[in-house]
């Protein structure tokens, strides 16, 4: 697996792929996966320019070869996050609804904290039923900026 770093306004991102496609988004002090080689290829630069992009507000969805492996729950979850559109977000028992698994709220929220893929696949989106921010692996924080990002502002 290879890495790149790219720095952004919620911290530096570490961008891992294997030969296919890009398989993590990390934040910094939090890396999961064992990439040994620093690389510049074709995909990596297509994935940092595309968040470059994002963070510049002059891209709101992303096009990329995605390989996020997980359980099959957790992926209809992360498709249920990518299905969320910018600038708008969706409570954790509103995307258990969407999967047919309406009583599986916690579920969903243990999925969703476990996407390898944060920002591509916006978990930055979910919310408490109640409105409020909760957590996120690049810290509350960044979660606000990336809404914030998209036009969202919560109280």
């Amino acid at each position: 697996m290879k890495y790149q770093l790219l720095d952004t306004p919620i911290g530096t991102l570490r961008l891992v792929a294997d030969d296919t496609a890009l398989i993590a988004v990390e934040f910094q002090g939090q890396y999961r996966l064992e990439a040994t080689a620093a690389a510049t290829d074709a995909l990596l630069s297509q994935a940092v320019a595309q968040l470059a992009q994002y963070f510049a507000g002059e891209r709101e969805g992303f096009d990329l070869p995605l390989n996020a492996g997980g359980t099959q729950f957790q992926q209809q979850v992360w498709q249920a996050l990518a299905g969320i559109p910018y600038g708008e977000v969706r409570s954790y028992r509103d995307i258990a609804r969407s999967i047919g698994r309406e009583s599986a709220v916690r579920a969903v929220g243990a999925a969703n904290g476990r996407n390898p893929l944060p920002i591509i696949v916006p978990c930055h989106r979910v919310i408490g039923s109640d409105g409020s921010l909760t957590g996120f692996a690049g810290g509350v924080a960044a979660k606000r900026t990336l809404l914030a990002q998209e036009g969202v502002v919560l109280d």
